[in-house]
């Protein structure tokens, strides 16, 4: 079968100042008045590393590995946003990207004078774009703001019109980098449902997402990418099942984070270790259904930060989100954080999850997407079963779902 992408030996290779300057200008404002004298390093690094494989026209290959292992910049060479160091890139058809909220819009423009220039770009038609134009903002839920700068659009906004123009334009490969971290449950599904149409009407699709359920649905193959490397290419089941095992470190109650080197933010706060508690404070090892859990978050700060968040977030072993603590959803305000080292507790009343293996990420950040500190998969809770509505059963994934609720049933009949 004839191939649509077909990669050989690329590897690439930044210094360490050219990794601020791909960054927003803000964030290099920022670094000069932090370290203004500091010169700039010669020290580079690898963002990939001999990477090669080929894809078949029509395949949906899905992408995974941790935070920093290459597979942003992965995407980056092939939709030629950047060029590799060394190797070669061999592509039949157009490609189209959506590798960040918004990629390709020009702010200034509406949405609708946006779509008509990404079509342009891929070399379509007035015509073309024409035919298919109310199918896009019908499917993107933008509706009235169609027509509205989109320097005005919320990220989500960007999101699902950004989506829309890449699922529905010409392109014969989409490149698609972690699209479902933003946008509501809905939009999702669309997504998910538009994706798994565009292989049967043969399209190449590159997925990369931390959804591993997704990932495990959509493709039967999937590359894990380590270190800039090709770790493992195979079944979709087998390659998931294989990145996942790396997470699993033993069943404690205290986790050393702060030796961890996949981690992203600027540093002004590092979470330095995390503790599962019971309410009077001692190290809890055995965590059940319904138990009461104390989280202490500990961190090291430096002096000044202002205005921070700070969440901690559960997900299954197939990467679905189970749920969100945070401090900004509970109105939990931290108007400024003291310097040196502290601790963070959340107190969870009822831990209505059934018995499973979950992953525990981090974050620290304040307003307008500034990361101080973000882990994820960090660590893990493994929560065995309980009685928890008393009536003498233990409650199992297998048969119950994923979240329990408190309830009580009556009957009103004969």
């Amino acid at each position: 079968m004839e191939f649509s992408l077909k990669v050989d030996a690329i590897s690439k290779q930044y210094r360490i100042g050219q990794l601020f300057r791909e960054n927003m200008l803000r964030d290099a404002v920022v670094n000069f008045v932090k370290h203004p004298f500091v010169k700039k390093s010669k020290e580079t690094i690898w963002a990939l590393k001999d990477v090669s494989f080929e894809i078949k026209k029509g395949e949906t290959l899905g992408i995974i590995g941790r935070n920093g292992a290459g597979k942003s910049t992965l995407l980056k060479v092939l939709s030629k946003i950047t060029y590799p160091s060394s190797g070669s890139l061999k592509v039949h058809g157009r490609i189209a990207s959506l590798l960040e909220v918004g990629t390709g819009f020009h702010l200034e423009l509406t949405g609708r004078e946006n779509i008509y220039m990404n079509g342009s770009i891929l070399g379509m038609k007035k015509k073309e774009i024409d035919k298919r134009i109310d199918e896009i903002i019908e499917f993107s839920g933008i509706g009235n703001f169609i027509d509205t700068p989109v320097k005005r659009y919320s990220s989500g906004m960007r999101l699902r019109l950004g989506f829309a123009v890449a699922a529905h334009l010409i392109a014969d490969i989409l490149l698609i980098d972690e699209i479902l971290a933003v946008g509501d449950a809905g939009f999702q599904k669309k997504c998910l449902n538009a994706m798994g149409g565009l292989s049967s009407g043969g399209r190449t699709v590159l997925f990369v997402s931390h959804n591993m359920a997704a990932v495990e649905n959509l493709c039967q193959r999937v590359i894990w990418i380590d270190d800039g490397k090709v770790k493992k290419d195979g079944d979709s089941k087998e390659v998931i099942r294989s990145y996942l095992e790396t997470f699993s470190n033993g069943d404690y109650s205290n986790f050393d984070l702060d030796k961890i080197e996949n981690r992203s933010g600027n540093g002004a706060i590092r979470f330095s270790g995390m503790e599962f508690l019971d309410l009077k404070g001692n190290p809890k090892n055995i965590i059940q259904t319904g138990d009461s859990l104390i989280v202490r978050l500990h961190y090291y700060s430096e002096n000044g930060v202002r205005n921070l968040h700070f969440a901690l977030e559960l997900y299954t072993v197939l990467g679905t989100k189970v749920t969100s603590l945070n401090t900004w959803a509970s109105g939990f305000e931290i108007q400024k954080l003291p310097w040196g080292e502290g601790y963070i507790d959340v107190e969870i009343d009822s831990l209505n999850i059934v018995a499973n293996r979950y992953y525990v990420s981090l974050w620290a950040a304040s307003a307008g997407n500034l990361w101080y500190d973000k882990l994820d998969y960090c660590a893990m809770l493994d929560v065995e079963q309980s009685d928890f509505y008393n009536s003498g059963r233990e409650m199992s994934s297998q048969h119950f779902g994923m979240v329990l609720f408190p309830c009580k049933w009556k009957l009103n009949g004969r």
